[in-house]
């Protein structure tokens, strides 16, 4: 076997952005690849990720691990690990991937891709606040752009997508686009107690519109749903309702997974804020990543009974979650 190459540049690169008042620190890195293929994720389309942790900081986020385990490979490398649990690195030590659009224009090969969809945004948010100042991600949908035929999924909860809608266009008109926007609850307060830095739904639905008024195909993701939180029908209801008014092409929900890190921000969660559910999420969770089997079934069922009240085309290859982590 060959020698596994670092996921990063050596360690003289990685240098302190900038540091925020809450104890959020940035730290530039330079990728070896931008790109995540579907044999490395296991999942059915290539990903693409322009930061490792996310600000927004929801308590529920499966993507945790993929900042533990991007600290865990370069700290056999020698690289500067962070002194805090990998739960809480995920929203205090972002990583910013410079130099990530000249990467993926000198190695990107649209032959490769025919036939397979990028998505942006599977382990972490591709529009937090960040974007504002370090527009990784608005150089990436450049990058993509000078290319033809490309099918490319963007998944974010932030309205700083519609700053794009000039680029957003041309991916639309040189191939496939479309902007999934990420809503678990249009109550304002339970989202506040599940999500308190992310931008509250309403906003998201704003969002929504402006992309569709503008030509750019959108989706709604109910993801994660959280069992006996999010999941009751008048809840769900309310989301494809809105989502129908909003123009939104296609809706999914996917059930709340639990790897080792979003385990360890979640329970102690669910311990002050639903005290009642914790044991019964503990007990789900106690063998699995995923919800039980039963569950994620009469959730599906779910879903698809509201598709169909809603006028939306029911569709085979909804997954539990984007979930490639390992791969970040």
């Amino acid at each position: 076997m060959g020698r596994q190459l670092p996921l990063f540049e050596p360690a003289t690169e990685w240098r302190t952005l900038d540091e925020r008042s809450r104890g959020t620190t940035f730290i530039a890195i330079r990728p070896r690849s931008v790109l995540n293929s579907p044999e490395t994720t296991r999942m059915g389309y290539w990903s693409l990720n322009p930061y490792v942790g996310c600000e927004f900081g929801c308590t529920y986020c499966f993507a945790r691990d993929a900042h533990r385990y991007a600290s865990e490979r370069e700290r056999e490398r020698g690289e500067p690990a962070p002194d805090m649990p990998a739960w809480l690195a995920f929203e205090r030590r972002i990583l910013v991937k410079q130099g990530a659009a000249a990467r993926l224009a000198r190695t990107i090969s649209p032959e490769r891709l025919a036939g397979n969809t990028i998505v942006i945004g599977t382990a972490t948010d591709p529009y937090q606040p960040a974007e504002r100042r370090f527009r990784i991600t608005r150089d990436l949908l450049e990058a993509l752009a000078q290319h033809r035929s490309l099918s490319i999924d963007i998944t974010t909860k932030s309205p700083l997508v519609t700053r794009d809608i000039d680029v957003l266009r041309t991916l639309r008109d040189r191939g496939r686009v479309r902007v999934n926007i990420s809503i678990a609850t249009l109550d304002a307060r339970l989202a506040r107690r599940l999500e308190m830095r992310s931008p509250v739904p309403a906003v998201r639905l704003r969002t929504l519109r402006r992309l569709h008024e503008a030509g750019i195909p959108t989706a709604v993701f109910i993801a994660p749903v959280l069992p006996g939180i999010t999941d009751d029908r008048a809840s769900l209801e309310r989301i494809f309702a809105a989502a129908r008014a909003a123009g939104a092409e296609y809706i999914m929900g996917s059930p709340l997974r639990l790897r080792r890190a979003a385990r360890e921000r979640f329970f102690p969660h669910l311990d002050r804020e639903f005290p009642h559910l914790a044991a019964r999420y503990r007990r789900a969770y106690a063998r699995s990543v995923a919800a039980p089997d039963a569950y994620r079934t009469a959730l599906a069922e779910r879903i698809n009974a509201l598709r169909r009240e809603y006028g939306f085309t029911p569709h085979d290859e909804d997954a539990d979650d984007a979930d490639d982590v390992a791969s970040e």
